[in-house]
């Protein structure tokens, strides 16, 4: 019974969560959305212009796209994060004299984003048939208009739970800026947790941080699943007047 007690009070202090609450909502979850959402963005867009290069016929672009993304998406989080922050840190004060971490954390999370989503869009767009290229072609399109019009569009659609998914890495890994020192109004989730913990010794505050991480996350997981769902079987028709009048005719003579 000691053990449970002592597991309830570690682990599940209400007081202490209730204590930390007001910050993790007002300071910590406004920052972690801003980073996922910038860092998704930005992410989005280089991703794209990675998938174009990856395809494209030219092998000098298909070189850079690769071994960028080789390179991004094999080095850990962590490890681009600290090269970026404290690498770049100092030169971007002296060019800015800004103190923020928060434009190279921005950075680091879209240069990681933009390895992935890249390989995402590159694998919808090369799902694409054939056919649907060169039927483009017959109609008189060019090759890049046949691409923009045609081809990446369909792509696009066939990966939007995959792009989810990665928005939903990117929430968790903006846990990861604190490697690179925050201030008090800069934290995010997991450094407002984090900090709490530390002063009361106690590891309620980080559990109440893991539950707005959830609240962000499972709400888009479920969206993920949905999307999935309505791209493979697509949007129920509705019936007909006929066909309804028919089954209402069934259902009355039953």
């Amino acid at each position: 019974m000691d053990a449970l007690e002592q597991l309830g009070k570690t682990f599940f202090d209400w007081e202490a969560m209730a204590a930390v609450l007001p910050d993790l909502l007002t300071v910590g979850l406004p920052n972690t959305l801003m980073l996922a959402l910038a860092s998704g963005i930005i992410g989005t867009v280089v991703g794209m212009v990675l998938a174009i290069m990856g395809i494209s016929r030219n092998r000098v672009l298909r070189w850079i796209a690769r071994i960028y993304t080789d390179i991004f998406r094999g080095l850990p989080a962590v490890v681009i994060i600290l090269l970026i922050g404290l690498g770049l840190g100092p030169i971007l004060r002296q060019i800015t004299g800004s103190t923020s971490p928060y434009p190279l954390g921005i950075l680091a999370l879209s240069l990681i984003a933009s390895a992935y989503i890249g390989e995402i869009f590159r694998s919808g767009i090369q799902s694409v048939e054939k056919g649907q290229l060169e039927a483009s072609r017959a109609l008189g399109f060019s090759y890049s208009s046949s691409m923009q019009l045609v081809v990446v569009p369909q792509g696009v659609r066939r990966v939007l739970p995959a792009l989810v998914n990665q928005f939903i890495s990117l929430i968790k890994e903006s846990s990861l800026i604190y490697f690179i020192g925050l201030v008090a109004s800069e934290r995010e989730l997991f450094r407002v947790g984090n900090d709490a913990a530390s002063n009361t010794g106690n590891l309620s505050p980080l559990i109440a941080a893991g539950v707005l991480y959830l609240c962000l996350t499972i709400p888009l997981t479920h969206l993920v699943n949905f999307i999935d769902n309505r791209l493979r079987v697509g949007k129920k028709q509705k019936p007909e007047p006929d066909e309804l009048a028919a089954r209402i005719g069934e259902g009355a003579k039953a």
